[in-house]
């Protein structure tokens, strides 16, 4: 297939796409007469449109260069996503059938170059653009001008970088429409492929011209970097309002702050190293070949940037974790100042830790030990946050709603993707590791376990401030579900794979590894379902979503969290609409343990009938959670061959049907969905726990015990351990599957009986 051909028309179709939304939704949008657009009128909603475009190309505001910044990087995410679907399409079969591999090698370096440098950065400092002057008090960012030309390098940059795609298309074209003509130039151009680090030799040797053209925009995306860098900094240290210190900046601004530091002292450095590449390219210097500085030096200047680039990428994701998951569960940041200090530490370790990402090239043993000392400490900041966040969401009155559903599905991928981090710092487990698919599988539950999900908890967090109007919040929920699972599933499956030794970067696989990639690529497609489903809904709902009608969407008020963000928001309606301020019926410190209801219907009653039934509802929708969340860890538990599927045939065998386990399997599904609640909810009460969470995962380990009993098929050591640590862990996710539904169904139970 025709890899450039599909990869433009692709991008062509999402366009088209999203101007066919655009047009539809503002046909289907009502006027102020009560009538709908004529063809008039969206011909002069078109003429508004060019105003708008003139307004962006020539505007200093800080909110309008947020929303430059986040529409660049969204079309860069489409671009690096296409690059992504395109990968795990080739990988549904062993051979190389659907690309050559030239063209996969093309597309993971790309993806990687896309993704890392014009999708995570830009939408961040977006985010930062639009909110931080908002939150520090600050009427705009410290240099408005400045802060344009940043973003406006941007655009030719990333052309710079995969311009060679249009050239080809362009030169196909011209071959078969103008065969008289003589389109050789195209072709000269081809995407580069020699992977994402571009590691010396091979990007030294590489005859691909278009390989000056990446490096070239490189460095212009770096400039672009560095300005808006030091923009953030110069705007927290000098334009923060009255009455913000550092003892009480938010949270994303302290990491916007870090995050920017660390920008400004790595991509000068990557620069640097860019321009001796392409000096030894084009003018036979000889700092990277083998009679020179060698390839090793290339490798210490590359991840000397690309160690801090990950936290350039993760600090922000953090930032907007702790800011968004307190307004969730009605309580404050657990432990701010821990957070900061970890952000912090987070920052000064980021650059000790590049040259574990080089234990297998040789380097003095002395060194790598060092190394890995500091790579293993670097878990320690890292838990922090994770620690405050659990214990924030642990005596939390939560409200499940998408910025929730994303910010807790951040916290578990971070997790198990921050463990199994830990193992690759440690030399002899990196070396065995190094070059699999469980390098790729670690990064991506971080990255993509935390980055794009807080962006998307962002977008829906401030998307009444920004448009004025509402979402399609059930969208948005069954949206962010889906993304989880498909991040699980996809990067959760590479883990596996990855351990058992599978190479990445290679078009060609053993066969005995199909189920597994293909099973990884299903994931994939959920992952781009979902991101197209959140897509619609961010262009849908700018035009047809409910108008915000209140100056409190989020109820903030009510747990003394209506942070200076909102309060602008507020003053704005007041002055333009003249709207009342918000004021909440009753307001409450951020968490009051004594307003729980001690029973987990809160105190309705009805008939029996109607209890009973109500019971049974609740029990079934929290055990199919339940359930569902559990069969991650026992699925992974199968797969590595700590627990044998065949032992779910004596299930089945104990009500007369055959030992089979996939009736064994059905039937432990519907004791999950039906038994198990309906007995937790009996007993709920006895069970040891002053909030539902502890009863829930009490309860869980409790029904543990009887499981690892009667699956029990003669594991011993490691195997063993494994058995048992699987089996608590995916009883938990039950046990929290269960809670946190139950606490949904008993809020929204609350609110009608309000309403």
């Amino acid at each position: 297939m025709n890899r450039a051909f599909v990869e433009v028309g692709a991008l062509a179709v999402l366009g088209l796409a999203v101007l066919t939304l655009w047009v539809r939704s503002r046909r289907g949008t009502i006027e102020s007469d009560g009538g709908y657009p004529t063809r008039e009128g969206l011909v002069l909603e078109l003429g508004r449109l060019r105003e708008r475009l003139l307004h962006y190309l020539t505007t200093t505001d800080h909110r309008d260069i947020g929303l430059l910044y986040i529409y660049f990087g969204t079309v860069a995410a489409l671009w690096g996503g296409v690059d992504a679907m395109m990968l795990r399409t080739e990988l549904l079969t062993p051979p190389a059938d659907i690309w050559t591999p030239e063209t996969y090698n093309a597309l993971f370096t790309t993806h990687g170059l896309t993704m890392l440098i014009f999708f995570v950065v830009p939408v961040f400092f977006g985010i930062g653009n639009y909110v931080l002057p908002l939150l520090i008090g600050a009427d705009d960012m410290a240099f408005p001008r400045l802060n344009a030309i940043g973003f406006w390098l941007l655009p030719p940059s990333l052309l710079l970088v995969r311009g060679g795609l249009f050239v080809q298309v362009a030169g196909q074209l011209l071959s078969r429409l103008a065969p008289w003509v003589d389109a050789a130039f195209f072709f000269t151009l081809r995407e580069v492929s020699v992977g994402w680090t571009l590691y010396a030799p091979l990007s030294v040797r590489s005859t691909n011209p278009q390989l000056d053209l990446l490096l070239l925009g490189l460095h212009l995306s770096g400039i672009a970097t560095t300005i808006g860098a030091i923009n953030f900094i110069a705007t927290v240290v000098y334009e923060r309002g009255e009455g913000v210190h550092w003892g009480n900046l938010d949270i994303f601004s302290w990491n916007m702050l870090v995050t920017s530091a660390l920008a400004l002292f790595a991509f000068p450095l990557l620069g640097a190293a860019l321009v001796m590449l392409l000096l030894d390219r084009n003018l036979g210097t000889a700092f990277f070949t083998a009679d020179g500085g060698g390839p090793l030096l290339w490798q210490h200047l590359f991840w000397f940037w690309g160690h801090p680039e990950v936290y350039i990428l993760f600090l922000p994701a953090t930032g907007l974790l702790s800011t968004i998951l307190p307004k969730f569960v009605g309580r404050k940041l657990f432990g701010y100042r821990f957070i900061v200090y970890s952000t912090l530490g987070l920052g000064v370790l980021s650059f000790s830790v590049w040259a574990h990402h080089m234990f297998t090239t040789g380097i003095d043993p002395r060194v790598r030990a060092s190394f890995m000392a500091i790579s293993i400490a670097i878990a320690v900041p890292s838990a922090i946050k994770v620690f405050n966040w659990l214990t924030t969401m642990w005596d939390g009155d939560i409200r499940l709603s998408a910025p929730f559903i994303l910010s807790a599905g951040s916290i578990a991928t971070f997790i198990v993707g921050g463990v199994t981090g830990v193992f690759l710092a440690v030399i002899p487990v990196d070396i065995l590791y190094h070059g699999t698919y469980y390098v790729v599988g670690h990064f991506h539950l971080i990255l993509v376990g935390i980055v794009p999900f807080l962006m998307m908890a962002a977008g829906y967090y401030w998307y009444p401030l920004i448009t004025g109007r509402w979402y399609d919040r059930r969208l948005a929920q069954f949206q962010s579900v889906l993304l989880v699972f498909g991040s699980t599933v996809t990067f959760t499956t590479l883990l596996v794979v990855g351990g058992l030794g599978l190479p990445r970067r290679q078009a060609i696989y053993p066969p005995e590894f199909q189920f597994a990639q293909q099973l990884a690529t299903v994931g994939a497609y959920v992952i781009g379902l979902a991101v197209l489903l959140w897509l619609y809904n961010m262009v849908a709902s700018y035009w047809r979503g409910q108008p915000v009608r209140t100056t409190d969407p989020w109820e903030l008020k009510a747990t003394n969290q209506f942070t200076r963000e909102w309060q602008w928001f507020e003053d704005r309606l007041v002055a333009q609409y003249d709207m009342e301020p918000a004021e909440p019926e009753t307001t409450r410190r951020s968490y009051a343990p004594e307003a729980e209801p001690t029973s987990l219907l809160g105190g309705a009653v009805g008939s029996v009938g109607r209890t009973v039934s109500r019971n049974a509802a609740l029990g079934v929708l929290g055990g199919l959670v339940g359930t569902l969340l559990m069969t991650g860890g026992l699925g992974t538990a199968a797969v590595i061959g700590v627990l044998d599927p065949a032992s779910f045939g004596e299930l089945a065998t104990l009500v007369g049907l055959p030992a089979s386990p996939l009736l064994g399997a059905v039937l432990f599904l519907v004791g999950g969905t039906v038994t198990w609640p309906l007995l937790f909810l009996t007993f709920q009460e006895y069970l040891p726990g002053r909030l539902l969470f502890e009863t829930g995962l009490t309860f869980a380990t409790i029904i543990s015990t009887g499981f690892i009993i009667a699956f029990y098929t003669g594991q011993s050591g490691l195997e063993l351990l494994g058995y048992v640590g699987f089996v608590l862990v995916a009883h938990w996710a039950y046990g929290l599957g269960l809670t946190v539904t139950f606490q949904y169904l008993r809020r929204r139970d609350a609110e009608g009986v309000d309403g």
